[in-house]
């Protein structure tokens, strides 16, 4: 009994560590952004469109990281990523605007 209590405690501290590991900006792209990017919805940028994501670029990252947080025109805050965090809202738009080079 006392093996069992071991693991389950081992394997309930544990389980914070797994649900906080940071998601790729690849990953978030696929399960968030994707939704609206992918087709332009609602005049969301094109993901890969050099266009449209040109003047948003020149913006700079800490100003498009703002705007991913407080949302805008239809894009609601966090982008429908509640449980983003900065760094990985960060890469999510690091690797849009990478794809549209």
């Amino acid at each position: 009994m006392k093996k069992v209590l071991t693991i389950a405690a081992v394997a309930a501290l544990a389980l914070p560590l797994t649900a906080n590991a940071e998601r790729s900006g690849e990953e978030l792209y696929n399960s968030k952004c994707s939704v609206c990017h992918a087709a332009g919805v609602a005049g969301a940028p094109k993901f890969g469109n050099a266009e449209e994501w040109a003047p948003r670029a020149e913006k700079g990252m800490d100003a498009l990281l703002a705007t991913a947080k407080s949302g805008l025109n239809a894009m609601p805050p966090m982008g429908t990523c509640m449980d983003c965090s900065d760094d990985e809202l960060k890469a999510s738009i690091q690797y849009m605007l990478d794809a549209a080079q």
